[in-house]
This record gives C-alpha cells, structure tokens and sequence, in this order.
C-alpha cells in the first residue's frame, strides 16, 4: 500500500468529506434560521444546546421564542417580588402578608392615594403593563424584545459582548431562584400565618422544635 508522503506534490489522497454539524434540540429537531437568534439568547449550562428539559419544552422550536421570552418577564418580576417581601419586612414597614388587607394601603410607610381601592389600583397597573407590553410585542427582533438597551441600559452592561452575556445567565440564573423563592414565600404564609423573617427568627430561637417537621401542614403525614 502506498504511503500518502509517496504522492507527488500535485496530487494529495482524497479524503472523505465529514458530513455537515447541525444543531439539533431534543426531539432531534433541527433548529432553523429562524430560530438561531433565539437559541442564542438562551443560556445553557453546557456546550451543546441538549441540557436539563425534564417536559420538552424545548422540543418544538416554534415555541421556544415565547417560552423563553415568558421565563424571563416572570424572572424578572419575581425577583423585583422577593426583594420586596424581605426589604419591607426587614425595614420595618409592615409584611406582605398583612399588607394585602392593610387599611390604608401604604408604600414604605407613604400612604398610597385610593390604595384601599383593588379595582382602581388593578386598573391602573393594567393599563401601564399594556402600554409596556404592546410596545415589546411590537418589536420583532428577538434581542430586542428581551434586552431592548438604550434608555432602559444606563449602566452599559450591553457593551461588552462577553460581559453582556454573562450577565444574561446570572440574571436568568437569579429569576429561576426567585421564582422559588415567591413560591416558598406564599407556601410558608399558608402554612404558617406568618412571615418570611418572622418565621427565620423563630427557627434561630428553638432550631429543633421550629422546624419544616414542626408543621402540621408542610408534613401533614407526620
């Protein structure tokens, strides 16, 4: 058998073209032009785009965009929640457990104008998130719709590609922990009555006794 360095310079073995790479998603479906701007929004923990999809959402490209797209407006809104549950508490101006039947509503101790009015103030929020969301529906591209820049960018994170993308898995990263947290939160209120640090402090005084085993109704076969 010849050796390829015994093939005059003109003529070199030819070698078996390796098919094309595509990138497929989990229910091997190949992901189209169309949706490359939106799988490149998406953070991933590894370096394929196959990762932790337990229900396939990820499976029909199609709906990836408003998946995506739902996952980080209630990341966002969650985290915004969570803060706000503990800032309040913590500085002394009530918790969000009483704070739903107050009288009169206030905002960090400001006394809120018709705040005792749900339809008003149902209203009022539901006119501002249309006006909001109307305006980022109306844009059509992906990058857009989710980091829009400009005025809504004053510190410059965009700028830096690596940096920028970086900031997008942390921010996902932390609405996924916050949408936990508001679930724990309203499950914790249920079950005890009582409030996120109130019940922290309690658990700190008698660790053994003031526990999720304690409660009738987080362990209800106990």
């Amino acid at each position: 058998m010849l050796h390829p360095a015994s093939f005059p310079a003109a003529v070199s073995p030819v070698t078996p073209q390796q098919p094309a790479t595509t990138v497929r998603l989990q229910s091997d479906c190949t992901a189209t032009r169309d949706h490359r701007a939106v799988l490149a929004l998406t953070p991933r923990y590894h370096s394929t785009l196959v990762g932790f999809d337990p229900l396939e959402l990820g499976a029909v490209p199609a709906n990836l965009q408003r998946f995506r797209e739902a996952e980080l407006i209630h990341s966002r809104w969650a985290m915004l929640g969570a803060a706000g549950v503990i800032a309040v508490e913590a500085l002394g101006f009530g918790d969000w457990v009483s704070a739903q039947t107050a009288s009169p509503q206030t905002y960090f101790g400001v006394v809120i104008p018709g705040g005792d009015n749900i339809t008003a103030n149902v209203s009022l929020f539901t006119v501002f998130l249309a006006f909001a969301e109307s305006a980022r529906q109306s844009n059509t591209d992906a990058q857009k719709r989710l980091y829009p820049g400009g005025q809504f960018d004053p510190m410059g994170m965009s700028k830096d590609p690596k940096a920028f993308k970086e900031a997008q898995l942390k921010e996902i990263k932390n609405g996924r922990l916050a949408m936990l947290a508001c679930l724990g939160f309203a499950g914790q209120a249920a079950s005890t009555g009582t409030t996120p640090l109130a019940n922290l402090a309690a658990h700190l005084a008698d660790p053994f006794h003031v526990n999720v085993g304690s409660n009738p109704i987080a362990l209800p076969f106990l």
